[in-house]
């Protein structure tokens, strides 16, 4: 009865799912969230502070690492916000109005993580194919301007997105696939023509991921060549290095992605639990991984934050 509550409404409340089949272990389950959700909001907001605090990591590749860790901060809360409820209290219930909102800083936030990790390849093949005009070329002011417009592109693809939500009418069962809302997700419900929302949807998908990852994948081909034509192996090996770090943040970024948006549109017989995992991956991983990544892998970020922490025990 609770599932068919909401027939024929245009206001529907809306069920979100924690993990299928495992409702009895969630109070277990929430543990290695909890323990995930720490680290992400801990590492990004480190990294944060250790850039925006010391003076030698105000530099063009750390800035574009602080919008990262910013967008990291944003989706991680944005998802903490229903997952946990869902865990601990089994507070499923979720309005579209509310919905709607958590849509708009979920989608809203990866359009400009994708934004960021296409500036981030763009800095990459300036200090590599260009390291001389580096400086001139990504500029503060500059670097401002990609922001803005990252920001910017991100509002303009989403708002009509959901709009085009609100005068949908759902009449079937009312439970979403995740322990978020998620735009396919959602437009699955609804019993009134849904064109419009999924040629916008792709609309919005072609002018992010679809214009990114080719700027990406570009910039990339562009490196290779360069480091291919130097004639020190040693060299090679540590130019190419400062790459690994970015190359790691585009992976955790888009696969997980491309796997979730396969796993609804090809598989619908695969079991609740792997569509719940997916999401749950895709929007927790890259927030996880990517402090961990960039304090390994970037000596800088590295003696910076052991010196904070240092620092702090000292005291």
């Amino acid at each position: 009865m609770e599932i068919l509550s909401n027939l024929t409404s245009t206001f529907p409340t809306f069920l979100l799912t924690g993990i299928p089949g495992l409702e009895s272990a969630h109070a277990w389950i929430s543990i290695p969230f909890c323990c995930l959700y720490a680290i992400a909001l801990s590492g990004n907001s480190m990294i944060l502070f250790v850039i925006i605090t010391h003076q030698s990591l105000h530099e063009p590749m750390y800035y574009f690492l602080s919008m990262l860790s910013a967008t990291d901060l944003g989706l991680t809360i944005s998802t903490m916000s229903t997952t946990l409820p869902i865990l601990w209290l089994n507070a499923r219930e979720i309005s579209l109005d509310s919905c709607i909102t958590q849509m708009f800083f979920l989608h809203g936030l990866t359009f400009i993580e994708s934004g960021v990790l296409m500036a981030m390849a763009f800095d990459r093949y300036v200090a590599i194919c260009d390291p001389l005009r580096y400086t001139t070329i990504l500029t503060n002011f500059r670097i401002i301007q990609m922001g803005t417009l990252m920001t910017i592109r991100s509002v303009v693809l989403i708002v009509p997105l959901l709009l085009l939500l609100k005068p949908l009418y759902f009449c079937r069962a009312n439970v979403l696939s995740h322990s978020y809302c998620y735009h396919p997700d959602v437009i699955k419900l609804a019993c009134s023509d849904t064109r419009a929302n999924s040629i916008c949807g792709l609309i919005d998908l072609i002018l992010t991921t679809g214009v990114d990852t080719p700027c990406i994948v570009f910039s990339y081909i562009l490196i290779i060549r360069s480091v291919l034509n130097m004639a020190s192996p040693k060299e090679r090996h540590k130019v190419f290095s400062t790459c690994m770090s970015h190359i790691g943040a585009v992976a955790i970024f888009y696969i997980p992605m491309m796997s979730l948006s396969l796993v609804h549109r090809y598989g619908r017989s695969a079991p609740k639990v792997v569509h719940s995992m997916m999401a749950n991956v895709y929007l927790l991983l890259p927030p996880v991984l990517n402090p961990i990544i960039y304090s390994v892998k970037t000596k800088q970020i590295r003696k910076a934050i052991l010196s904070l922490l240092l620092g702090s025990k000292q005291r």
